[in-house]
């Protein structure tokens, strides 16, 4: 599995409030964000997994429903997390 516990729970306190708050947005978005580069990694050998494909962009628009929701809310925090994470609109 590419996702342990240890792994998701490191993620939370990396960039959620605690390790066990998976509530925060910040954490979601993290987490979307590690499944999103495991799934593109995945359909560069295998590009005709077309059920892959349609879970990642599934998960796309979930992380991208998210951002929409922090720069709503708290535009520092939206900055603060695309930067952390390297994203772009």
């Amino acid at each position: 599995m590419y996702l342990t516990k240890e792994k998701k729970s490191e993620i939370f306190k990396k960039h959620g409030k605690s390790a066990t708050d998976t509530g925060s947005t910040e954490g979601q978005i993290a987490l979307f964000t590690h499944r999103i580069e495991h799934l593109s990694q995945h359909l560069k050998n295998n590009h005709k997994d077309f059920n892959t494909e349609r879970s990642l962009v599934k998960l796309v628009g979930k992380r991208r429903s998210l951002l929409d929701y922090l720069m709503k809310k708290d535009i520092m925090r939206y900055r603060a997390i695309v930067k952390e994470l390297g994203l772009r609109k």
